[in-house]
């Protein structure tokens, strides 16, 4: 309803300035808006949360098909955590768990299985700290929400809400309960995003003006393994960006939103879909005619202090699988994919991280010898050689799951804010609905809510938290 009424309201403006004079025809209008609730009274936000120390973290895991034992199996690995329940619609993925917990030599944790609503049982006990959801995307809400209202803190997949009705409510949830509620973005710690982010600190890049974030990943191959068809039938019924964590989330903490920068408008637009509605086709027999999510989408937003970026998702066609991480600034440039890639002006490094032989009057591209100098001189503050070591041996998508799972810990054992926040999660999952919202209206300007609701500029840059 809301977009409709918002395609009606754009609708007269383009009108308009179609039938209006040169002069008018260069008039800025303003971009759709859609609403900020107001903060309950005696509410606060959470900017820089903490809760008491956690000698022990007590886990319930929800959702143990395609994500979840990597994390069962993750946190056995990790000291002072206790995994205390398994939760799983199906038996049998509950079980192959429990299988984990066994071979790590550690006993049983309570099962429950049966249906979507025996999470709330998990829940309701009064042993767990943390309730790590790893469910398809249209539970993730339902099961956060019910955990912190329990006195649990959340810590969800991505994308962790699909709509900004249930990111206010996850917001609000948390600022009223005083519960962390963290979006489990992987992402963020993988090894050359950490570098590049410690470099853009020290202001190896000089002034960051652009950056470029992507999912480009085809699951043609993948499609059948996801429970009840829940991922395909979700691009069936939704338009936008709406897996754009996992290249949008690392740029943002470079840029340091609302933690000095913040995300104020964005316009998006998609191809039309093609390779979805052929895949039902081929694998069902059905024609579909309404299929919303294109096989590729391009999303552009514009900072506060005028700063842009680039995500893009495509999921539906073959090519390599990339999430486009790039940081351009002023002085330097760092780029992951195809491969990873920094450029500087010379006087950006020390002598001895630039390669033997360049000409000064240029920027440098980095040989890979340089370049693996580089890695190792800006190592990222939170990766101890330990800590790398731990994390390439347990694994999870090259280790840098296990970093995030590690730091997660090692924050609520100290009582020390998380990395990520609930605003973050915000920022991160709005994109899909706003995505949308701008190419339901021609791909107008849509303004991007302050989710801190005044906050921005509480905190100053993007930092990681210590114990003394």
């Amino acid at each position: 309803m809301i977009r409709s009424v918002f395609g009606i309201i754009v609708a007269g403006l383009l009108i308009t300035s179609c039938s209006s004079s040169p002069e008018e025809k260069n008039q800025i209008f303003e971009p759709i808006k859609t609403v900020i609730p107001q903060r309950p009274a005696g509410q606060e936000d959470v900017l820089q949360l903490t809760a008491p120390k956690l000698e022990t973290v007590r886990v319930g895991f929800v959702g143990l098909g395609m994500r979840g034992p990597g994390a069962v199996e993750r946190f056995t690995h990790i000291p002072g955590t206790q995994v205390v329940a398994l939760c799983d619609v199906l038996p049998e993925n509950v079980e192959k768990c429990q299988e984990i917990l066994r071979k790590a030599g550690l006993p049983e944790a309570a099962a429950y299985s049966g249906d979507t609503e025996v999470f709330k049982q998990l829940c309701e006990r009064d042993d767990i700290d943390l309730v790590y959801i790893a469910t398809d995307w249209i539970h993730h809400v339902p099961v956060a929400l019910y955990a912190m209202e329990h006195g649990k803190h959340a810590a969800i997949e991505v994308p962790s809400a699909t709509s900004l009705e249930d990111i206010w409510k996850l917001i609000d949830t948390s600022e009223r309960t005083r519960k962390h509620c963290i979006q489990l973005e992987n992402c963020c710690y993988d090894f050359f995003e950490l570098t590049a982010l410690n470099m853009a600190q020290q202001g190896v890049f000089g002034e960051v003006l652009h950056v470029e974030g992507a999912y480009l990943h085809n699951l043609d191959p993948y499609w059948e393994e996801y429970w009840n068809n829940w991922r395909m039938d979700f691009n069936r019924t939704h338009r936008g960006d709406i897996y754009p964590t996992h290249g949008f989330g690392p740029v943002c903490q470079v840029l340091n939103i609302h933690r000095g920068d913040q995300l104020q408008t964005l316009v998006a637009m998609d191809t039309k879909a093609v390779n979805g509605p052929a895949h039902i086709k081929k694998t069902t027999g059905e024609t579909v005619t309404d299929f919303k999510n294109g096989d590729e989408t391009t999303t552009m937003i514009k900072t506060k202090n005028g700063a842009t970026i680039l995500l893009e998702h495509g999921v539906m066609t073959p090519r390599p699988y990339s999430r486009m991480y790039q940081v351009v600034g002023t002085k330097g440039y760092a780029g992951k994919y195809p491969v990873q890639q920094f450029c500087v002006l010379p006087e950006q490094l020390d002598r001895s991280l630039l390669p033997e032989k360049f000409d000064e009057r240029y920027e440098v591209t980095l040989t890979n010898e340089a370049k693996d100098k580089v890695m190792e001189a800006y190592r990222s503050p939170i990766l101890t050689k330990d800590l790398e070591e731990t994390a390439k041996t347990v694994g999870g998508h090259g280790g840098m799951d296990f970093i995030m799972d590690y730091r997660l810990v090692y924050c609520l054992h100290n009582g020390l804010p998380l990395d990520m926040d609930v605003y973050d999660l915000a920022e991160w999952c709005c994109i899909g609905e706003l995505s949308a919202i701008s190419m339901d209206n021609g791909c107008v300007p849509v303004e991007i809510p302050d989710f801190t609701r005044g906050g921005q500029d509480k905190v100053k840059g993007f930092s990681y938290a210590f114990a003394e």
